[in-house]
């Protein structure tokens, strides 16, 4: 599978546009991962369990969406984002998307 940002891919045509896909995933950190977080909140820098976490989510948030764009015939994706937001005081949503298209 293709995935691009761009709305093209450099040296392929798009044949078919199949229309919009999409893969979500909602986490929230134990409650371990939120403590140490506070902690490192208090002296500054990166936050790692957080970063990982995040990191997980955006990859469960892709396969999904790759997954659902391969059920439905395409062999790229093109325009993709992603876009997060929080679901109450512990949990976020990771979300990617795009538009699933055949080359040529």
């Amino acid at each position: 599978m293709i995935l691009a940002t761009t709305d093209t891919v450099a040296g392929r045509a798009i044949t078919e546009t199949i229309g919009l896909v999409h893969g979500s995933s909602v986490r929230s950190a134990h409650i371990g991962t939120d403590m140490m977080a506070k902690l490192k909140n208090l002296v500054g820098g990166e936050v790692t369990e957080y970063t990982k976490l995040l990191a997980e989510s955006r990859e469960q948030a892709l396969d999904r969406m790759v997954e659902e764009a391969r059920a439905r015939g395409a062999d790229a994706i093109v325009g993709l984002r992603f876009q997060s937001s929080d679901i109450g005081d512990d949990a976020a949503e990771m979300l990617a998307y795009g538009t699933a298209v055949r080359l040529e």
